[in-house]
Parts: C-alpha cells; sequence; structure tokens
C-alpha cells in the first residue's frame, strides 16, 4: 500500500487512491494512508463471522461515496464471495508472493523453498473467485539462495512487490490492458530484455 501511495503521488501516475480500507483497526497501513491524507475505514470481520455476503455489503456501501473505480488488495486475508468478485471482475487487483499459478494460498515462500526452486518472486493478478488464480498482469522474480529461509526470501519478494504492484496499476489505470479469457494481454508488450538464471554458472 505504501508504494501505491508513493507512486499515485506523482503527477504522471494515471490513478488517485481515494480511500484505504482494513478489515483490522490495528492495520498499520491505515495510519500511513492517514498520513497522506487518504481517507481510512475500518471494518473489522470479525463480528460477521463466516457471513461473507453481510461484510461485503457493508464493505460496498463504504466504496461507493468515494467512487472508487479500481481495488487493489494488500494483505487481505478474507475470501470474498463469487457475486463480489463478479461485481469488479477486471477492475480488482491482488499481489501474491509467488510466481503464480505456482505455490498459490498460504506460506508461499515456504513451499517454494521445500519445492527446492531456484527462482521465485511475486504476482499481480486480477481477483477471481478461486484463490491467487486470476489473469496475470505483471510478474517480477528473484533467485532463490540454498541459505535461504522464508524470511529472507519474502524480504527479497517484497522488494519486487513494490516494484510491480504500482507498475500494474498504472498499466490497468492507463487503459493498457484488455482480458482476452482468461489471460490478460499488455499494449505494446514487451520483456525488459533480461534474462534471471539461478544458480549462475
Amino acid at each position: 500500500m505504501a508504494a501505491l501511495i508513493e507512486a499515485a503521488s506523482l503527477k504522471d501516475f494515471p490513478a488517485e487512491i481515494v480511500v484505504v480500507i482494513s478489515n483490522r483497526a490495528e492495520a498499520g497501513g491505515l495510519e500511513r494512508a492517514r498520513a497522506s491524507g487518504i481517507p481510512t475505514v475500518t471494518i473489522e470481520s470479525k463480528p460477521f463471522g463466516k457471513d461473507r455476503a453481510a461484510f461485503e455489503a457493508v464493505l460496498q456501501s463504504a466504496l461507493d461515496p468515494h467512487r472508487v473505480e479500481l481495488i487493489c488488495l494488500g494483505g487481505f486475508m478474507r475470501l470474498f464471495t463469487a457475486e463480489f468478485v463478479q461485481r469488479w471482475y477486471g477492475r480488482m487487483l491482488n499481489i501474491h508472493p509467488s510466481l503464480l499459478p505456482s505455490f498459490p494460498g498460504l506460506d508461499p515462500q515456504g513451499q517454494a523453498l521445500r519445492a527446492g526452486v531456484k527462482i521465485s518472486g511475486a504476482t499481480v493478478h486480477f481477483v477471481i473467485p478461486e484463490t491467487d488464480a486470476g489473469p496475470i498482469v505483471m510478474q517480477g522474480a528473484v533467485a532463490v539462495a540454498d541459505d535461504d529461509t522464508p524470511e529472507t526470501l519474502a524480504a527479497r519478494i517484497l522488494e519486487i512487490e513494490h516494484r510491480i504492484y504500482p507498475d500494474a496499476l498504472r498499466l490497468l489505470a492507463g487503459g493498457e490492458i484488455r482480458l482476452q479469457g482468461d489471460i490478460c494481454k499488455t499494449a505494446g508488450s514487451a520483456g525488459s530484455g533480461d534474462v534471471l538464471i539461478s544458480p549462475a554458472a
């Protein structure tokens, strides 16, 4: 969220952050948002229990007054109903600390280390009802070291997350992304030209 706030403060950024909403009152991002002059809303999810639809109705009523057009999730560990996801299809982004479709769900860094992969990273994707399974917008990769722990790998992946999430939002808000079925296409798409091989021979 902090990376998105920083990016959105630039004059040429095509999106404005109009509200930050959390389902936990103690979330550190709320203070960061307030310090940047961004309105915040807390909707505690625990009182709703398993009634996701009731929670989402309150959430939608908090989004509407701010005329929200795009949602960017960050560290939001609550699943949405299919109805809410369909309402926001193509307009709701999430970021996940793995190279999806590998290692969805919880503990992706631990999953990557247990699988012995040599490259991991982060993925920005559109949200669909299935967890961490939506069309991929952008990915960034890091090498995995033999002595990595879930914590050290997570720290390096976080740096990548801070780079690609604002870039993905820039593309979406700037109208440079289109969906073809379950595949995300980017106008004028070209890779960075960099190749990451790990371990280096």
